[in-house]
């Protein structure tokens, strides 16, 4: 595991270094939306509600929607006013008896890991909360965001977990829950004995994801049959639109041409074309030829003024 936070619980006088590590992970099944036909990605684009056009990251803001549907765009600035610390102390307020915790209350765990130095705080302050059964009410910040926090011991080790706020536990207003529907005797009866049957202790092991499983085994036989999409991989997003026909027909010429077939585009050529390819074909060979010509005629005529300068010697 890797710490994510670095810092230190203090009670009183005694302050313990510790290091944060997450003590949950989800293993949920995760999938993508892609193209049932060829199994592509899908993908989003952030454009704006009011002009329609992409915005970058660059460009968005935070917006708070009040209850009239009116939307206020917060500024880094206005943020930088805000109530929030950045401290690195878990500050312990008050030691409570554990059972006045309600699991309802309780978010996320951490594992609390001492420094090699801090190990002996660390171990009285575990030990201290186990025998009295209490937990500690803390507060901490995390990622900027001061929150409530109690400190617990599970397996020998100093569990952090996160709680929620007042106003964020729902009341159970339920109408129909009337105090005057009361079980009879028999029912009661009944029930304890269900309850009896079905008693026992809580073995973690003995439960499964088993939605998750059979979706692993389902992938696992869809891969083995060879019933797998090859993703592509992703290019860098540009404003260039790609033709697919231009460039399966490109594809095609080019396959052709591997295989010394004449161009699609050549034998789709009208007539007049071939004629004016042929004569623009020919032209070159006329010109060569009278190149030779000329040439021809130059030779035979320095021959024949060497010939009569040797004769006029000769005499």
């Amino acid at each position: 595991m890797r710490a994510i936070w670095k810092g230190a619980v203090s009670f009183g006088l005694v302050n313990v270094p510790v290091r944060l590590y997450s003590a949950t992970e989800n293993h949920d099944v995760q999938f993508r939306q892609v193209h049932r036909e060829d199994g592509g990605r899908i993908k989003y684009k952030r454009t704006c509600s009011i002009d329609g056009e992409e915005v970058s990251y660059d460009d968005i803001a935070k917006g708070y929607e009040t209850e009239d549907g009116d939307m206020v765009v917060l500024t880094d600035d206005d943020f930088a006013d805000l109530p929030s610390k950045t401290s690195k102390e878990i500050g312990v307020t008050k030691f409570v008896p554990s059972d006045q915790i309600d699991p309802m209350w309780l978010d996320k765990s951490y594992y609390l890991e001492p420094d090699r130095s801090a190990t002996k705080p660390y171990v009285l302050l575990r030990d201290a909360l186990e025998s009295e059964k209490r937990m500690a009410i803390v507060t901490v910040s995390i990622r900027t965001r001061m929150t409530m926090a109690v400190l617990r011991v599970r397996d020998g080790v100093i569990v952090m977990q996160t709680m929620l706020w007042p106003d964020e536990i729902r009341a159970a207003d339920f109408a129909h829950l009337d105090d005057d529907q009361k079980a009879s005797k028999q029912e009661m009866d009944m029930a304890k004995m269900l309850i009896d049957q079905l008693a026992g202790d809580y073995e973690p092991d003995d439960y499964e994801d088993d939605y998750a499983l059979a979706v692993k085994e389902l992938v696992r036989a869809k891969v083995e049959g060879g019933e797998v999409r090859v993703s592509a991989p992703e290019e860098e997003e540009s404003g260039e639109v790609v033709d697919l026909l231009a460039a399966l027909a490109r594809s095609v010429e080019k396959a052709k041409a591997g295989r010394g077939e004449a161009p699609a585009a050549a034998s789709k050529a009208p007539a007049g074309a071939a004629r004016k390819e042929t004569a623009s074909t020919t032209a070159p060979k006329k010109a060569t030829a009278k190149t030779t010509a000329k040439a021809t005629a130059k030779k035979s005529a320095a021959k024949k003024t060497t010939a009569k300068k040797s004769e006029k010697k000769a005499s």
